[in-house]
């Protein structure tokens, strides 16, 4: 049998070579909560904010903020992906199929959500690796600090914004933004 490690090595060097190529959020695939891959291009011409999520947080209620923004917004292009995270007090504890099943249940929502993911560390996704890099995205990179920092990307994909956990979905910033955003 062949050694792997060439090829695992290579496989994280690519992976690290395309978080850094990446020019938009367009440029990645997820997977859906049900495992399914997920193009981010399918969002191409929408307005996103890309959330990263937790069920048992001191942040969690503002999942029925994200929902209302979702619903006020979305017939005019606007979109949230929602991706839940354990690295903050493990916070996050639970399944794709859990955590689904909490969304559903406790908020409604229907905005898409992506399997868990690590936003930050050894393990950070590729999508945050891109979303907080300061050499990409000098006004918004950085470390994330804790669940629900918000990214607000225009329709090429580009982050325009960011807004800390503190600033909620309901904030006068944060609705002020999108609707920026969306009439552009």
């Amino acid at each position: 049998m062949k050694n792997p490690v060439p090829t695992i090595i290579g496989a994280v060097c690519l992976m690290s070579a395309v978080a850094f190529a990446a020019s938009s959020v367009h440029d990645f695939t997820l997977d859906s909560l049900k495992g399914e891959p997920t193009p981010l291009a399918g969002f191409k011409g929408k307005v996103m904010l890309v959330v990263n999520v937790a069920s048992q947080c001191g942040f969690t209620p503002q999942y029925e903020g994200l929902q209302a923004l979702y619903m006020k917004y979305k017939d005019q292009g606007f979109v949230i992906a929602g991706f839940p995270a354990n690295n903050f007090g493990g916070q996050e504890p639970g399944t794709n199929e859990e955590i689904g099943a909490f969304c559903k249940s406790k908020f409604g929502v229907t905005f898409p959500m992506f399997s868990k993911i690590s936003v930050k560390g050894g393990d950070i996704a590729p999508l945050y690796r891109f979303l907080t890099d300061k050499t990409a995205n000098p006004k918004t990179g950085g470390d994330i600090q804790w669940n629900f920092t918000k990214f607000l990307v225009d329709r090429n994909g580009k982050v325009i914004q960011r807004f800390e956990p503190a600033v909620t979905p309901e904030s006068p910033e944060v609705n002020g933004a999108i609707a920026a955003a969306l009439k552009k």
